[in-house]
């Protein structure tokens, strides 16, 4: 068998061939007028009449003086139904060539081909060709279609070969746009704006997380990759703004697992006037709706969980269920208690542990056995720097988590309008950040100036497509196209390229 080299070479003497008769293997134009789909599904009214179609040759197929060329768009398949007498002169110039020059296509070039509508002999519906030119000549053939593109490592790296070849994963992408698109469906049709906030900020927040840091020359300063959107759209409801909300990329340098990674796409919503009860029901209708227009379902079997978001969601207590769980009173507990309860639980968490992190970490452990959906209330106030403290118990806040199959989907809460509540909350956060807790947040002055202009009750919440990747059950990794991965050049590119 060849080697991908040889291969490589082959495919390159054929381009050279084709430059050579003057033909340009990688025009600027194409002349498509139907996709693929079309052809198939509107037959009766397309057949006999001549059309332009395009794609990807993934198959061809030579009898003597016929060939049938399997095409590839984003819609489908299509057969070209390819015969020498009907060929006409080619137009090298235009990049079109003749019956005898298509020993100079391979499979994965992209061409082009202007036929008629036709039935074959054996009922496939087909363009019979006329002329077919060149868009792309490809140099490396792609894996084959029927063993697929298995291995993980490649697959990660080489997304848009996966994609060629692994009709779901090709798929996935897809519904994850439709995912997106179907959350800005919802809030439009509820009178949300979609607002355009900074991606590099001067002070992050927003979040428990560890920051990544970049420099901006013109202002000679560092900035940060923001954590969260919530304080900049918290801004614009101070600015008069009633609803809004933003889809965009976040970043937090932390690890990565099969439920984070460091940059991911999220969207957070900012509401005013309505509570943190209004936000929870608010939330389940979202994830009803995005279910429904990507999915046409309510029901996913997720981590070995089966989850049924029709169904009303139990709203759970965080303390009782830690309490319930590890005999642990949140509010009157010691480091030590926490350190054996974890261990005890098998879980795995730093050595440098404040009680509030250990508390977290035992969180975490407690949500892996809740199917949901849940909402979970009444999470502590020494968690939740920036939510609205609850009026009937002062230790806890008006905050909620919706939890299914065994993790935290995502964050809301009645947000923390009092100005010097809020200044005194960030100075404890940055207090525990001075003691080297790089997750705290820091003091954010301009916020607290804000709150002090005034800015309406409101509730806010957020999640990120780890929502989507639950309910496709699969990893962070699987759920988005391209992954951060370690660079480096392979082997076989070094010596193609002749790279040291």
């Amino acid at each position: 068998m060849a080697t991908l080299k040889e291969y490589r070479n082959i495919r390159i003497e054929k381009l050279n061939k084709l430059k050579g008769l003057g033909v340009n293997p990688y025009p600027a134009e194409t002349h498509k007028t139907h996709n693929n789909n079309e052809i198939v599904d509107k037959f009766p009214d397309l057949k006999g009449k001549t059309v332009s179609v395009a794609g990807r040759i993934i198959s061809i197929r030579t009898h003597s003086k016929l060939c049938f060329i399997d095409l590839k768009d984003a819609s489908g398949r299509l057969q070209l139904y390819v015969k020498e007498d009907t060929m006409g002169k080619p137009k090298y110039e235009n990049g079109e060539i003749s019956f005898s020059d298509l020993n100079l296509l391979d499979t994965g070039d992209f061409v082009e081909s202007t036929g008629n509508v036709v039935k074959t002999k054996t009922g496939e519906i087909s363009v019979e060709a006329k002329s077919i030119r060149i868009l792309s000549k490809a140099l490396r053939p792609l894996p084959d279609s029927h063993t697929g593109f298995k291995d993980k490592e490649s697959r990660l790296r080489k997304r848009y070969i996966d994609t060629n070849i692994n009709e779901g994963v090709y798929q996935r992408f897809i519904r994850r746009a439709k995912f997106w698109e179907a959350h800005r469906e919802f809030f439009k049709e509820r009178g949300f704006l979609e607002m355009n906030i900074p991606v590099l900020e001067n002070i992050p927040g927003g979040a428990d997380a560890n920051p990544f840091i970049t420099h901006m020359d013109a202002l000679d300063q560092d900035f940060y990759l923001r954590i969260s959107q919530e304080l900049y759209l918290k801004r614009l409801i101070g600015g008069g703004y009633e609803k809004v909300f933003e889809i965009g990329p976040r970043f937090r340098n932390e690890g990565i697992s099969d439920e984070h990674l460091p940059e991911h796409m999220a969207m957070e919503f900012y509401w005013a006037y309505a509570g943190f009860k209004e936000g929870m029901q608010f939330v389940i209708d979202l994830f009803r709706y995005v279910a429904d227009r990507v999915y046409g379902k309510q029901t996913f079997n997720i981590r070995g969980f089966e989850v049924d978001l029709s169904k009303n969601w139990e709203v759970m207590d965080y303390s009782k269920l830690i309490k319930d769980t590890y005999k642990i009173d949140v509010f009157n507990t010691s480091l030590d208690e926490i350190k054996k309860a974890l261990t005890k639980s098998g879980a795995d968490f730093p050595k440098k542990l404040t009680v509030e992190r250990g508390i977290d970490h035992l969180w975490k452990e407690a949500r892996k056995k809740i199917c949901g959906p849940a909402m979970v209330i009444n999470i502590p106030k020494f968690l939740s720097p920036l939510s609205k403290e609850n009026p009937e118990n002062a230790k806890l806040t008006l905050r909620f988590h919706p939890i299914i199959a065994g993790s935290e989907l995502g964050n809301g809460f009645s947000e923390l309008n009092d100005p010097i509540d809020q200044f005194e909350r960030f100075k404890q956060q940055q207090e525990k950040r001075d003691e080297g807790d790089v997750e705290a947040q820091f003091m954010d002055v301009d916020f607290v100036e804000m709150l002090e202009y005034g800015m309406p009750p409101t509730c806010g919440y957020g999640h990120s497509e780890r929502v989507f990747w639950f309910l496709e059950d699969v990893t962070a990794r699987e759920g988005v196209p391209f992954t951060q991965l370690r660079n480096g050049v392979d082997e076989i590119n070094k010596e193609i390229y002749d790279l040291k």
